[in-house]
């Protein structure tokens, strides 16, 4: 049956048509991701605790496999509300669990760490965003070969529902996260159907804010399971305990249900059942979502994506922040967790320095070939240095914690070499 949610607009590939075959556009979308080298990477990325630091604890993979899970539950549930959906008029959930799988497909080792460091290193040349490297990955780089790098030429709605943030480097003021390459310009114009719609928007908050109901489910099936997860690990791992969270409580301020959420937290913690208890609270937040049309907007007469938007119930959305901000003051900066971000930044900083040392030494060419051969490949092409940092950037976001480690180690660990490793 023809879902009459989506246009040609939305299944509208970047690069041109592709092949068909007895799935949807937006299912081939989903599986070109799940087999790519990308996405297995994720499962050595850090979600919150360093990747096989112990085997239980969630990894970036684990998550993007939890949040898509979510989302699709999401699509289910509000096709089950019957609110402006029918069965034939629906947000499609292969189409939401191919975004759900993508988001993080940027990150780079260390989590937000990495992110923040690497936003550093590359502030003169464009900076780095794990969003923006997530599109730059799907539209640009993510099958290379001898013959150069391509992208799976991904469709209008999947492109466009992983842009959380729509505003370009260049257009805000010194930022810190939240934007797109400048380059990337070509890609936003595409999601949004033309260039007139992002002039239209003003950048920073507004057109950040500005997504398509796909990205609007991402994101809270997104707050869904960090919010819950990063309590059950923090938790389980000795981070959170009755101690901590009464001394962190005597310190702050409860606004609406955040007493009662703190009192249920710590019976249930009592009770060893933290995570049966909150994996209850995941159907929940699933069904704290409903539609609502959305008013008059830029895309609204293009695709039915722009029509509708999430609604999440208050009192959810409050049990959902109280439980990240109780996670970022007890476990994130912690500092066993602080740590952990030291070393990261500090490995990535000096692997970037010695990469940009040896690559970006003018005519000569490098002194040493440190880079696999597609990478090589790729700075022999650029000319010029924003694109060739851009080459040094990709390799560096691109590797596991652990291979950033293992990096590090054969360029400054006297014992430690291909021989011996």
């Amino acid at each position: 049956m023809e879902n009459r949610f989506y246009r040609a607009f939305d299944t509208e590939h970047l690069d041109g048509p592709r092949e068909r075959d007895y799935r949807t556009p937006f299912q081939a979308d989903r599986d070109r991701i799940l087999y790519t080298t990308a996405f297995r990477r994720l499962q050595n990325k850090t979600q919150v605790f360093l990747a096989g630091e112990y085997d239980f604890y969630r990894t970036r993979l684990t998550h993007s496999l939890e949040v898509a899970q979510i989302g699709r539950s999401i699509c289910r549930y509000l096709l089950h509300r019957g609110e402006f959906l029918e069965k034939d008029f629906f947000v499609d959930a292969d189409l939401v669990e191919a975004v759900c799988l993508t988001h993080d497909l940027g990150h780079p080792p260390f989590g937000h760490a990495g992110e923040r460091s690497l936003n550093r290193l590359m502030r003169e040349h464009g900076g780095f965003e794990g969003n923006a490297q997530s599109l730059r990955i799907i539209a640009e780089t993510i099958f290379s070969g001898p013959d150069g790098l391509r992208g799976m030429n991904p469709t209008r709605a999947f492109l466009d529902g992983i842009l959380k943030y729509k505003s370009l480097h260049h257009e805000l003021e010194d930022p810190d996260n939240h934007f797109l390459y400048d380059e990337q310009a070509r890609l936003l114009d595409f999601a949004l159907g033309g260039g007139s719609v992002r002039e239209s928007l003003r950048p920073g908050e507004e057109r950040n804010r500005f997504r398509s109901i796909e990205c609007q489910i991402m994101d809270w099936a997104d707050d869904t399971a960090y919010s819950l997860n990063d309590i059950v690990d923090g938790v389980r791992a000795g981070f959170i305990t009755a101690a901590k969270l009464e001394t962190w409580a005597a310190g702050r301020e409860f606004k609406g249900g955040e007493a009662e959420y703190l009192k249920r937290l710590l019976e249930v913690m009592r009770s060893g059942k933290v995570e049966s208890a909150f994996g209850r609270k995941v159907g929940t937040f699933i069904q704290a979502c409903r539609l609502v049309e959305r008013p008059e907007n830029p895309m609204r007469e293009a695709t039915n994506r722009y029509r509708f938007a999430l609604a999440i119930d208050e009192a959810v959305r409050e049990e959902a922040d109280f439980y990240s901000a109780l996670a970022c003051d007890i476990v994130f900066e912690s500092p066993p967790l602080q740590h952990l971000e030291y070393k990261g930044n500090f490995i990535l900083k000096r692997v970037f320095g010695v990469l940009c040392e040896n690559y970006l030494n003018g005519d000569s060419g490098p002194v040493i070939d440190f880079l696999p051969d597609d990478f090589s490949r790729r700075l022999e092409r650029e000319a010029e240095v924003r694109p060739r940092m851009r080459v040094l950037c990709d390799f560096l976001a691109g590797m596991t914690d652990n291979y950033a480690v293992r990096f590090y180690k054969r360029l400054f660990s006297p014992d430690f070499g291909v021989i011996n490793e």
